[in-house]
């Protein structure tokens, strides 16, 4: 994937988290919530002014700082050729546009629209931009460690010797 691919991507990513906020907000946030599999599946309309699972609440500013820089990283790493792998690139994109889709909520409403509401485990409610930040970072996580066990380093290995 080339660098400016992987960018595009992450700026799409952004863009249909937004569209579907945008379209949370008109018609779910006026009835509050909407079972899709009672019991199980609902839309529920959520204002997080925190980060995952109500931590940080009123930390705006710290969470804008924390996440801009976070991704300036990311994206530097891409423009400036740190990341170069396809599957590494790709992943990167999609924490990306996950980030920068939460990011907009945060800088421009004060808070984070959520609406998934996965209610079989008593999950947190949470937004498109979570699961590409959340499923991003978990698969780029696999790809490292598989990367070192084909370098032949143990992920468990602190470097020194026994």
């Amino acid at each position: 994937m080339v660098p400016y691919l992987a960018l595009l991507l992450s700026a799409v990513l952004a863009l249909v988290d937004q569209l579907l906020k945008l379209l949370v907000k008109a018609e779910l946030a006026p009835i509050g919530e909407l079972p899709l599999l009672d019991g199980v599946l609902h839309l529920t309309y959520v204002e997080n002014r925190g980060m995952a699972f109500g931590m940080m609440q009123g930390q705006k500013w710290l969470l804008i700082w924390v996440t801009a820089l976070v991704l300036l990283v990311l994206i530097a790493g891409i423009i400036m050729g740190k990341i170069r792998k396809p599957a590494t690139l790709f992943t990167t994109a999609v924490i990306i546009g996950g980030g920068i889709g939460n990011l907009i909520d945060r800088v421009y409403r004060g808070y984070v629209i959520d609406y998934i509401d996965f209610r079989v485990i008593n999950f947190a409610v949470f937004n498109f931009a979570d699961i590409c930040v959340t499923c991003g970072t978990a698969v780029l996580l696999v790809i490292l460690f598989v990367e070192m066990l084909r370098e032949g380093k143990n992920p468990g290995q602190t470097g020194k010797k026994h």
